[in-house]
């Protein structure tokens, strides 16, 4: 069997171009989320999509492409107005609603970075001793990988109310929960992906599972361990949580 030594590389470069996920409903987030989007919900007084951009824009990464559906002129306003310094693409779902997999396939064109970063919305996180997103550049091979996910061990996967979602062996390959068993390490929403995976899509709406089960089966899905804090704040409640957490150190 093949087996993967993952180093880091400090010769290989950031890819400069994200996407950023923030076409949803926000149906979890209600009431917060009648009056605006999900990414502009605020947490210590800062949108849940400018932390996001924060983080792409310290690890180098300047090119942005977001998905918009739900209020979706109120989302482009924001970017406008807030991230001037960046070069932000709009991939517009105002018509219909593509869920994961599809949004990403149709923000494919858009995208011209291979691999690139796509992230969730909805997840906090404060990198430890490495910029996490640095960390997964120089983590990433092309001949053996096509996903990179960023994991939180559950025990400090901080809010989340699941039972894990993957295993990894000694190589750092990924593998799902079995059923009613409990898996060591949560998807922290931040993904590094080959444009060679984004193929074939079922239909146009679906999730980015398909893509995974691709990667997972062919023994090219890859997860790296976070190392600083992390947060699920996809419920009105978990954001003042969150907040007196961090706050706490």
């Amino acid at each position: 069997m093949k087996t993967l030594a993952i180093r880091p590389d400090p010769g290989v470069a950031v890819p400069n171009t994200a996407m950023v996920m923030a076409a949803g409903l926000g149906t979890r987030m209600r009431p917060l989320s009648v009056t605006r989007p999900k990414p502009l919900i605020q947490i210590k007084g800062t949108t849940f999509i400018d932390h996001v951009l924060d983080h792409l824009r310290a690890a180098g990464v300047m090119r942005i492409v977001v998905n918009v559906h739900y209020m979706a002129d109120m989302l482009e306003a924001h970017l406008a107005a807030q991230a001037r310094d960046l070069d932000v693409r709009i991939s517009d779902e105002r018509t219909k609603l593509l869920d994961t997999g599809g949004g990403l396939f149709q923000a494919l064109p858009l995208i011209d970075a291979d691999p690139f970063f796509c992230v969730n919305t909805d997840n906090i996180w404060i990198d430890g001793p490495m910029d996490s997103l640095k960390m997964m550049a120089r983590m990433w091979n092309q001949a053996d990988m096509d996903v990179l996910m960023l994991l939180v061990p559950l025990a400090r996967a901080n809010q989340h109310a699941g039972q894990g979602d993957f295993y990894l062996d000694p190589y750092g390959r990924l593998t799902r929960r079995r059923p009613n068993r409990v898996a060591p390490y949560v998807w922290a929403g931040i993904q590094l992906l080959s444009k060679s995976l984004v193929v074939d899509p079922p239909s146009d709406v679906f999730s980015t599972n398909v893509f995974w089960d691709r990667a997972i089966t062919s023994g090219r899905a890859y997860g790296l361990v976070h190392q600083g804090l992390w947060f699920d704040v996809g419920t009105p409640g978990a954001i003042p949580r969150a907040e007196a957490m961090m706050a706490d150190g």
